[in-house]
């Protein structure tokens, strides 16, 4: 049985999640080539990002439940590609950091999702595919002054944010 297609009068909010889900599903089996989980994906991607983080702030940042980054970053930890140790600033805590082999899966996984996404794009031909690229830079940056999506990250420390208010 074939899934409903959305037709031209689907709301752009309809469009917008069909395109995040199915190009989601998509990033997850590129990335089993990588061996690793979509949540080590994510956790190895946003190490990389911000450097080492506690254990409990990563899975904030990633809206992950403890137990789930928990027992990723055990099984990282076990393939060499993350250590975790005492954090030295809070003694109750563990500060997850990527090593050497991480920091190459990383950019395997990187190199990989983007020249998937690489294939994906040219499909379109060239005229449209500078199209697309210039309506991801707007949404790009309207994502990025949203206050959803950058929920429970720590504020930019340039920024003057005591009158923002936090979603947390």
């Amino acid at each position: 049985m074939n899934p409903p297609v959305l037709s031209p009068a689907s709301s752009p909010g309809s469009l917008l999640r069909e395109v995040a889900r199915l190009y989601t599903r998509a990033q997850r089996v590129v990335a089993d080539c990588c061996r690793t989980t979509s949540t080590q994906c994510h956790l190895l991607t946003e190490l990389a990002r911000s450097g080492p983080l506690p254990l409990s702030e990563l899975g904030q940042r990633l809206s992950l439940e403890k137990s789930w980054v928990s027992r990723a970053v055990e099984a990282m930890a076990a393939r060499g590609l993350v250590t975790k140790e005492p954090n030295p600033s809070d003694a109750r805590s563990w500060l997850v950091t990527l090593t050497a082999d991480g920091v190459r899966t990383v950019h395997e996984l990187n190199h990989t999702l983007d020249a998937h996404a690489d294939q994906l794009l040219d499909r379109l031909g060239e005229r449209n595919r500078a199209a697309i690229e210039n309506s991801l830079l707007l949404l790009l940056q309207a994502l990025r002054d949203d206050q959803a999506a950058n929920c429970c990250l720590p504020p930019p420390e340039a920024q003057d944010t005591k009158d923002k208010p936090s979603c947390c």
